[in-house]
Formats: C-alpha cells, sequence, structure tokens
C-alpha cells in the first residue's frame, strides 16, 4: 500500500507520464523515466530528451557508424558440401558400368581412351582432341577405378571446400590435362586409361595448399612418394608419365591459387589459369618434332 507522502513525491513517478510509478532513473539526468520512455544505451537507461541531445552531438561518422550497425544484413552461409567430388565420382562410376556392356562398352572404351597419335590428324587421319580429358572417365578393371575414386573421394572431401567446386573441378580438369600431355611427350604410342593423372594433380595441390597454410603434409609426402615409386615399378603397367604430368600441374595450380587468393587478384587468377592450359596444349606441338 502506498502512502501519502510516497504518492506526494514526485520523483516516484515517471516525469513524462506523472501517472505512472517507476523507480528507473535516466543515467544522464536522474529523472524518473517509466519503461515506455526508457531507452538503452552504453551505460543503461536514458530518457528522450537525453537522447536527443546526444544524437545532435554525435558527428557524421558516429551516426553513419549507428545507422550500419542498425540495418540488418543477410548472412550468406557457404556450401561445403563437396558436391563436385561427388558428380566426378558419379560420372566416372557410370562411365565404367557402361563399358562392362558387351558390345557397347568396348567401343565406348575405344572411343575415349587417351592414345597420342589420335590428337595429329597428319599421323593417324584422324583429330579427337576430347580423349585428352575423356581418359579420366574410362578405367582398366573394378580395382584401377575403385582405388581411383576412393583416393578422389578422400581428397576431394577436405580440398574441395578449401577451394570451391569451381577452383577444384579446373584443377581436377588442368591436372587431367597435364597428364595426358606428359603421356604424349614421353610415351606418345602408349594407349592410356584412367584418373590417376588427376588424382595426382589433386595430390600436387593439397602438398602446397597444406605447406601454405602450415598443415602437417609429412603424411601426404609419404603416399605420394610411395604411388610415385609403384609406377616405375616394371610389369604393373602403369602411366608414370600421366602421373608425373597430373602431380606439376596440380602443383603449379595450387601455387597459383595460393597467390591470388584476394577478390582483387581473380582476374590475375583467371588470366594464370587460362595460360597454364594455353602452354600445356602449346606442349602437344613438341612430339611432332620427334615422332613424326
Amino acid at each position: 500500500m502506498s502512502t501519502d507522502g510516497f504518492l506526494r513525491n514526485r520523483e516516484n513517478f515517471c516525469y513524462r507520464h506523472p501517472d505512472r510509478q517507476s523507480f528507473v532513473l535516466c543515467q544522464r539526468c536522474l529523472r524518473t523515466i517509466c519503461p515506455e520512455c526508457q531507452t538503452q544505451a552504453a551505460v543503461g537507461v536514458i530518457c528522450p530528451e537525453c537522447l536527443r541531445d546526444q544524437q545532435k552531438a554525435q558527428s557524421p561518422a558516429q551516426v553513419k557508424a549507428e545507422r550500419r550497425a542498425a540495418r540488418p544484413y543477410a548472412v550468406a552461409v557457404r556450401d561445403t558440401r563437396p558436391l563436385a567430388t561427388y558428380a566426378i565420382i558419379g560420372i566416372t562410376t557410370a562411365a565404367y558400368i557402361l563399358t562392362l556392356i558387351p558390345g557397347f562398352g568396348g567401343i565406348l572404351q575405344n572411343q575415349l581412351v587417351f592414345l597420342a597419335p589420335l590428337m595429329y590428324p597428319e599421323l593417324s587421319g584422324v583429330f579427337q582432341p576430347w580423349r585428352l580429358l575423356t581418359v579420366t572417365i574410362v578405367h582398366a578393371g573394378f580395382w584401377h577405378v575403385g582405388l581411383n575414386m576412393l583416393a578422389l573421394w578422400m581428397i576431394g572431401r577436405s580440398l574441395e571446400p578449401l577451394l570451391g567446386r569451381w577452383r577444384f573441378v579446373t584443377l581436377y580438369l588442368l591436372s587431367a590435362l597435364g597428364g595426358s600431355v606428359a603421356v604424349a611427350l614421353l610415351a606418345f604410342t602408349t594407349p592410356v586409361v584412367g584418373a590417376s593423372g588427376a588424382i595426382f594433380g589433386l595430390f600436387g595441390a593439397l602438398l602446397v595448399i597444406g605447406r601454405h597454410i602450415g598443415a602437417n603434409i609429412t603424411g601426404i609426402i609419404v603416399v605420394l612418394g610411395i604411388n610415385l615409386v609403384i609406377g616405375f615399378i616394371p610389369g604393373n603397367n602403369v602411366a608414370w608419365q600421366a602421373h608425373v604430368g597430373g602431380l606439376v600441374t596440380g602443383a603449379l595450380v595450387a601455387f597459383i591459387f595460393t597467390r591470388t587468393r584476394s577478390a582483387a587478384r581473380r582476374w590475375l587468377q583467371i588470366a594464370l589459369l587460362v595460360a597454364v592450359g594455353v602452354g600445356l596444349l602449346a606442349l602437344l606441338f613438341v612430339p611432332p618434332v620427334f615422332y613424326f
């Protein structure tokens, strides 16, 4: 119950709404204010008059910063799922299944395998440049495609979220191209199948990017070294040329990525990647000097 003395004391009521009882004071002028008149400030609550005086005293920069802070922002959530990795695995697996169909499978594989002389119409009478990349989706057997796709799955889950989908796909395709070009330079008449060149490109990129961000790359070096050595063992029928070509190309592409990360260097990054692709294609003019 309120006493007569309490009711007569105007400090127990909001100075703007005398009929509203309150015990909260403005932190600047110390007048009593009701909840409707309270504005939260850094030092507590203040009354409308003190808020107005404070806003008048603000500099233009402070007003701009306050408006910016109050503005709602839409936060873009980046999808980090390795969808490109899954798509490549799906396409490669589907192509392998198609090659198992009697009759049709053999014809399909013959149209996709990489054979360097088929790049030169003056030598073979045909020009089939798609084989430079389609070599990645045909394989010699279940274990061949299985191990390659397992490696792609393991590396892609870590590497694709770091690079983004389109950079990852660019890395994969340029590495595949680098592997095919290396075969054309070092094993001109050898037919090649498999995604090993592209996979080694991912290994090379993981090595460079891991080194750049300060990660422990010892395990990557060990696995990479073992796979490279296996390729040089006689009798394994492994195209080590594709491995080396893909590895070098992947490392180069990753180096470009690490040196052109900022948005201001985006066009430089694109130009350098195009230069890598053009440079690899230019190397295809070298075999005619030695083999024709």
